[in-house]
Parts: C-alpha cells; structure tokens; sequence
C-alpha cells in the first residue's frame, strides 16, 4: 500500500493512487502533515482581539470562529510612510521549525503562506478600498502587491533553503468568489493578479513543491487561469455552488481537486443518502481513473453546523466510493 506522501502526490500528478487519499483530521486521518513556519495567522482565538506580523487588527464574537479583521494598517495612503514591513529573513519565524517533521514518516508534507496576495491587500487596505484601489489607485495598488508578493517569494526561499528537498506542497488562501460569481471582473484578475500569482507558484516549483490554493465561492471564471501558471491542487469546499457536473467536465483530469460534500448546501442539511449521492458524483465526476481527488474536511464543524457524527457518515461516504482501492 502506498504511504501518504505517494498516495497524495500519485492524486496530484495523475499516477494513479491505489486509494482515495484522505486529510480528515477530525477523525485523525491524514495523509499530510503541515510543517509551518511561525506565522500568526489569524491569532489566539481565546482573545477577543489580536495583531498578526502585519498589524492588522483580528476581532472575535462569541460565537465560534476564526475571527475578522477589523483594523485595517494601510486604510489611508498617509499610513504609508510610517508603516513597518514584516522582514521575512526574522529568525523568529523559523524558531523550532524543524520540530515539526518529528512523526512525520511517510506524510505528504506541506508548508503554506495563509492570506497570500488578495486577502492579505484586503487585510492591509480594507475591502472597500482595495476595490477602488484597483480602478483609482492604481500605482498605490500595485506597488503594494508587489511588496506581499516579495514577501511571499523570501518566505518561500527561506523555507526551501533551510529544508531543501525536506517538502512536497505549498498551501495557501485568496478567497475569490461571491455566492455568483468572482469578486472582480476576470479580465482584471487576468491583468494585474494572474502574473503576480505565477511568480509565486514559479517560486514554489523552483523550490520542487506542488501548489494548493483554497478559494471560496464560485471561482469557476478563473481555474482555467490557475492551470495555466502551474496550480496542482484546488481546494473548493462549495462544489454544488459552483457545479458539479460543470467543473468535472471542464477540469477534470487537469488538476487535483480537494473537496467534501458542500458545506453550505449539503453537510448541515442533508441525510445519509443524499451525502452518499453526492460523495459518489464527486468522484466520479472530479476525479479520474489516474487520480485527482482528494478528499479534504473542513476543520471547524461546529462554525458550519456540522456535528462528528455527520462528518462520519460524509467519510464513510466518501470510502465506499473510493474508485481507486485495490480489491
């Protein structure tokens, strides 16, 4: 039987899994272990307020959740002169890295930069001027991208050289879609963000890493453009938003998907039967005979509404399917 990092990398290149690979770390499966560098993320969720390394403002509510951001560093341009750049050469964030390949035999590993370039412009600007900045300030906009863009290839290189040949995938978030359709209009994606995510991903496969991007919503104007400039794995946890049968039949073959049941539509709502049906088309329709589906869960159950016990019947779902398992 193949280990976790040659079942996940034969989904990814097409090489044919003698299983359908799994990361369900609720049931405590996985075939891939992350190996983080020591960003904040989006910080101490037992803190109603935090600061990640770019300063910008994390609040939380009462309910269970990751939290938003709600102070903005760059909101005005004036911020500009006295705002403090995070170096991404800090030792710091690289402190007792290595750690975290202990118990890591035979593991996909994956490293990741969480907010890459959008969300992370947004988090910096605010959305509302992000948007603008696109149509009003265009050279503000764009040296800004390209300083997160900077920032992101010396992590990648920092990561690579202290562990070369140490790791298989690269992770990151940029959520794109709204509940139609992308947030802006795809010929501006294409024009100032698509040059700007390739550099990153030419980076990643420079340092011999694979690519996962995970983006909410309905993003399909834009995975013919991810193919293009290298993306392996696409993480869509919507999939009747954006159209089962629809992606399968464009993409399906062209790149790994990483996918459940739809955590909106299906998982909180739906009983055993329909989540087996729709476990089943995802295969079928996702992936292929040589691969390309992963099955992923969406971590925080109780922010979605969705109890163990339905997570175990998805699983179950999802293992009956399995059209890769070697009788």
């Amino acid at each position: 039987m193949q280990t976790g990092k040659q079942v996940i990398t034969a989904a990814v290149e097409f090489t044919i899994p003698d299983r359908l690979p799994v990361i369900f770390d609720t049931l405590g499966i996985s075939d891939v272990k992350g190996i983080g560098w020591n960003q904040t993320g989006t910080g101490d969720h037992t803190q109603k307020h935090t600061y990640d390394e770019w300063g910008c403002g994390w609040s939380r509510s009462n309910v269970k959740n990751m939290g938003l951001v709600n102070e903005h560093p760059l909101d005005t341009w004036e911020k500009l002169s006295s705002f403090r750049w995070p170096n991404p050469a800090d030792p710091s964030y690289y402190d007792a890295m290595e750690r975290k390949f202990e118990n890591s035999d035979g593991k996909y590993l994956e490293t990741g930069i969480f907010m890459l370039l959008f969300e992370r412009m947004h988090a910096l600007r605010g959305f509302e001027n992000t948007m603008m900045d696109l149509y009003l300030e265009r050279e503000n906009i764009e040296m800004l991208a390209d300083k997160i863009v900077e920032f992101d290839l010396n992590i990648i290189r920092e990561i690579s050289s202290r562990f070369p040949g140490a790791i298989q995938g690269f992770s990151f978030s940029d959520d794109w879609g709204t509940e139609e359709q992308l947030m802006i209009n795809p010929s501006i994606w294409i024009e100032f963000f698509k040059p700007r995510y390739k550099r990153i991903f030419d980076a990643c496969k420079q340092a011999g890493w694979h690519v996962w991007m995970h983006s909410c919503g309905k993003v399909n104007d834009i995975i013919g453009d991810l193919i293009d400039i290298g993306l392996d794995v696409i993480n869509l946890q919507q999939p009747t938003l954006l159209g089962i049968e629809e992606v399968g039949k464009q993409y399906a073959g062209k790149l790994c998907f990483l996918s459940l049941c739809d955590i909106q539509r299906t998982l909180p709502f739906r009983d055993r039967t329909y989540i087996e049906a729709e476990a089943q088309l995802l295969i079928d329709k996702w992936g292929t005979d040589k691969g390309g589906f992963i099955l992923g869960d969406y971590g925080d159950g109780e922010a979605i509404n969705v109890p163990a016990w339905k997570k175990q019947i998805m699983f179950d779902a999802f293992m009956k399917a399995d059209r890769w398992k070697k009788v």
